[in-house]
């Protein structure tokens, strides 16, 4: 209960020491100059003396008279100069002084007021028992909940996306496989197990992460995001025919309006395939996505270099733009964080990744494109860059 008045004595004991120096530098200068003149002063008186009695002649006399009026005059002046440096002196001294004691008395007030020495350390157990909104903690009480019960796969499956979105991908990977082995396979699992292994691959679609994509597609068929990763896995490995086919195939049954067809459809030229438009743009609908047309591309080529910049930031702005009103849209995101690179404009890139993980918290895809670029994702570093 003591503690914090033993501790105010020291730091009083300690601001004392501190100041002692500055009073005792000001009070010594101006006694010594002032003995000075008046040993000068004493020499005149005799050397007057001296004269009166003959024991020097006149001319000697005021040769003598200039030396110590010289030097009675020097020292007069470094008196007055030390004079005028004593109130500074002194404010310097009362500057230190405030400095010195204002903020040990300002704290002890505030603790006394806002402390409370008798209330006891708060161990890990204690805010684990309410983490509040601190996710670390959230994830720390889980995993210690997962390491008592470690058959707990609602657990391992509630961990598994936090973790990749946290890029602890090691982790992700294991609590996914764990949720997968105790709670039975599901789409969502096993697409989530296969964008983890595609972002530890640095985008890769591997044979093992592939596989898994394909499990997935049995239990789902319909998944556009699992079949189009094992058309991606195809493409990836040299296999361009069964990529296009699975790329036509998703084209085939989504909706032209759908988010992921301007993705599919760059897929499908990129495979030797032709992209097809909407049935339903005779009677007024919209055209599928594709790429742009040569005819597009020509009148690019044809335009000078500023306006050529001006219609690429145009589109790049329009896309922002749209994704801003309809947010569900993967490759929009992807688009757009790529688009921002090129242009060489970092933070908005980084700004358009974070909101594309936001809607897509669980996008391999996005990872991969963060990882290739050179982008931070959510306070992880990129990939060789060392924190």
């Amino acid at each position: 209960m003591f503690l914090w008045i033993i501790l105010a004595l020291l730091t009083a004991a300690v601001a004392a020491v501190l100041i002692m120096p500055f009073s005792r530098r000001g009070m010594a200068a101006p006694a010594s100059h002032a003995g000075e003149v008046e040993v000068y002063r004493d020499q005149l008186k005799e050397l007057e003396r001296d004269r009166a009695q003959g024991l020097i002649d006149a001319q000697q006399a005021e040769y003598a008279r200039a030396e110590i009026g010289r030097r009675l005059l020097a020292a007069a002046s470094e008196d007055g100069a030390a004079s005028s440096e004593a109130p500074k002196q002194r404010s310097h001294a009362l500057v230190a002084a405030i400095v010195t004691v204002i903020p040990p008395i300002v704290g002890l007030c505030l603790y006394l007021a806002l402390g409370n020495p008798n209330l006891p350390d708060q161990p890990l157990e204690a805010r684990l028992a309410n983490p509040g909104n601190n996710i670390a903690l959230l994830v720390a009480k889980a995993e210690r909940h997962l390491a008592q019960n470690p058959n707990d796969g609602a657990g391992w499956d509630l961990l598994a996306p936090i973790y990749f979105r946290t890029m602890r991908l090691g982790d992700a990977e294991m609590a996914y496989r764990n949720a997968i082995r105790l709670l039975g396979a599901s789409s969502e699992r096993l697409a989530g197990l296969g964008e983890t292994l595609i972002a530890t691959n640095d985008g890769i679609v591997t044979e093992d992460a592939r596989s898994v994509f394909e499990e997935a597609v049995k239990l789902d068929p319909k998944n556009p995001r699992s079949r189009f990763y094992v058309g991606l896995g195809f493409e990836q490995a040299g296999r361009m025919v069964e990529a296009r086919a699975v790329f036509e195939a998703i084209a085939k049954e989504s909706p032209p309006e759908a988010p992921w067809m301007q993705l599919v459809n760059q897929h499908i030229a990129k495979n030797g395939g032709t992209v097809a438009t909407n049935p339903d743009a005779a009677t007024g609908g919209a055209p599928a996505l594709a790429n742009p047309t040569q005819e597009d591309m020509a009148a690019a080529g044809a335009m000078a270099q500023d306006d050529r910049e001006a219609m690429i930031r145009g589109m790049v702005d329009s896309l922002a733009a749209r994704l801003k009103e309809d947010p569900d849209n993967l490759e929009g995101w992807v688009r757009l964080v790529r688009s921002y690179s090129v242009l060489g404009e970092k933070e908005k890139a980084e700004e358009a990744l974070k909101s594309g993980l936001k809607q897509f918290p669980s996008s391999g895809e996005l990872v991969a494109l963060a990882n290739e670029i050179g982008l931070a994702v959510e306070g992880s570093a990129p990939k060789g860059v060392t924190q």
